[in-house]
């Protein structure tokens, strides 16, 4: 929390890192998803650039491996088969040229989730 603090914020889009602390991880980037409208407000471009800030903030801190949880998709209603689809759409894109990054976990909570990403993952 008192890191969190001192970093003064993430609006919505952007990404933001701390050390990992007491944590099994160097670092954690802090990212805000948007909070689903109907898709009318920009919410597509919002999470992507989730993804493609906090890949950018992963590589200038010489992180190889990165989780992610389905940014938004909770509380913030964003549709599950969307999110997931605009998150492996982003961190394939950056992969291809950001060969740094060594290991990308899509970490899926609870059944629904992980079937939807594997979908998705296999599709291409």
């Amino acid at each position: 929390l008192e890191a969190c603090e001192k970093i003064g914020g993430c609006p919505t889009g952007e990404a933001r890192i701390t050390r990992g602390y007491n944590l099994p991880a160097k670092f954690v980037i802090h990212t805000v998803g948007p909070i689903w409208h109907g898709g009318d407000r920009n919410e597509d471009k919002l999470l992507a650039n989730c993804y493609g800030n906090s890949l950018k903030l992963a590589i200038q801190n010489n992180v190889k491996t990165i989780a992610f949880p389905a940014i938004s998709t909770g509380v913030y209603r964003f549709p599950l088969e969307r999110a997931a689809e605009i998150a492996i759409r982003e961190v394939r894109a950056f992969l291809e040229s950001h060969p740094q990054i060594q290991e990308v976990i899509f970490a899926s909570f609870g059944s629904q989730a992980l079937e939807t990403n594997q979908h998705i993952l296999l599709k291409k």
